[in-house]
């Protein structure tokens, strides 16, 4: 029946006898569709855009820092200050093993603190970070020059730096080689082994390429901190959540620093895998959302669909009662309803899949040529697969859409229907 062609040209022929009932009705089935693709690419860029706010870190890290206990624990009052210090970072290692990396970190001028930094003639106000080797596994980046500290910088305390490249471009001449070369920070100076670049984006890659790493034994012997510790970076070890890491290193800082275990406001803390596994769950909803808005458009036009060949079916009632009085079997008068109902279904999702994906590929072409606004919207497309599930979809419901005609059209009683005028 399906490779039957007088069948496929009767079929085309009776959708010709009125092509604008034919083309309003695949209308519906048209917009489904293409709104459904529009929707989940939409959705697909917004994602994209997101998920890249994630890639200037490592998804298993967390950050844990000091703030004022706000409840009195063993004779110490409530707003105490209170600080990391170097034993933190021993005690850290000997008693969570499920740390992989651990990355001490110290900021000239605090959090948000930035100075002044020459070479000869040329100055900038850079950020300034005393870490470990170990950062560079937590804040993502490319060394485009020389190399990045080790582990003999940090145990002989050298005067190193490793700059980013906005520092590179502001304090040394296009082209001009930065290695070796001095730097002067806070009257000390720094040795250039190296420049790199964030692989963040937006705003975060400017803030970040202005920064400045030197060892952290340097930076806590250079400018005076003593043995203290500003804030750890952690990351946990393959598939163990850092959660785990988070609590128990929470857990051991409450401990050795006499805060009270309720105290829940001493510590201040950023757990990377959480804040990921939230997007991660809201676009999944949004996922589930888009797929049940923009099915439920199709099956409106679906609905459609199945209406129009209720009509034609009336319309057909003569005909229909003949072939059945001359031998057709109820299974050839339904496939041809069916196959009409794919056919017109099919036709139309198929040009709303194309228009659909087509629109997204000039979007996402345009993002590239011009730019985007944003960092929040980015490749916004549908995958192969989705569309061969669009595909699906689409002949399930043409074989949905006239299975109740079908079902109309073989209930007619031939006698009746030859005496239908």
């Amino acid at each position: 029946m399906i490779f039957d062609r007088d069948n496929w040209q009767e079929i085309i022929s009776a959708l010709k006898k009125n092509k604008l009932r034919a083309v309003l009705t695949a209308f519906g089935v048209f917009w489904g569709v293409f709104m459904l693709i529009i929707m989940l690419g939409t959705g697909n860029g917004l994602h994209n855009g997101a998920m890249t706010d994630f890639e200037k870190v490592a998804t298993n890290s967390v950050f844990i820092w000091t703030r004022s206990t706000t409840v009195p624990f063993k004779g110490f009052p409530r707003g105490r200050r209170f600080h990391f210090t170097n034993d933190d970072i021993i005690a850290l290692k000997d008693n969570v093993p499920e740390i992989q990396y651990i990355a001490p970190r110290n900021k000239l001028g605090g959090y948000r603190g930035i100075n002044n930094v020459n070479r000869g003639q040329k100055n900038g106000a850079f950020s300034i970070f005393g870490d470990y080797p170990e950062i560079y596994h937590i804040k993502l980046m490319d060394i485009t020059h020389g190399r990045f500290m080790n582990r003999l910088d940090l145990k002989e305390t050298r005067k190193v730096a490793v700059i980013g490249d906005r520092v590179y471009k502001i304090l040394f001449n296009p082209r001009e080689d930065p290695i070796e070369q001095h730097i002067k920070i806070q009257g000390i100076y720094f040795k250039v082994i190296g420049v790199f670049n964030s692989k963040a984006v937006g705003d975060e890659e400017e803030e970040e390429n202005q920064a400045i790493y030197i060892p952290f034994t340097t930076f806590q012997q250079a400018f005076n901190f003593g043995n203290r510790v500003g804030w750890f970076s952690l990351t946990a070890v393959k598939d163990v959540p850092v959660s785990l890491v988070e609590q128990k290193a929470i857990s051991l800082m409450a401990a050795r620093h006499q805060v009270a275990p309720n105290d829940t406001h001493a510590f201040g803390h950023w757990n990377t895998e959480k804040e990921f596994n939230k997007f991660i769950s809201l676009f999944r909803g949004i996922r589930r959302l888009v797929w049940f808005v923009g099915t439920m458009t199709l099956i409106a036009g679906v609905i459609g669909v199945s209406n129009i060949m209720l009509v034609i079916v009336k319309e057909r009632t003569r005909e229909i009662g003949i072939r059945r009085a001359v031998g057709a079997t109820p299974w050839k008068i339904i496939s041809h309803i069916i196959l009409e109902s794919i056919l017109l279904t099919a036709l139309a999702g198929y040009f709303g899949l194309v228009v659909g994906v087509g629109m997204l590929e000039v979007v996402s072409r345009g993002l590239e040529i011009f730019g985007s606004p944003t960092d929040m919207f980015k490749n916004p497309g549908v995958d192969f697969q989705i569309a061969l599930i669009a595909l699906i979809v689409l002949i399930a419901s043409g074989l949905c859409a006239g299975m109740i005609p079908a079902h109309r059209a073989i209930s007619i009683k031939p006698v009746d229907a030859i005496r239908n005028v």
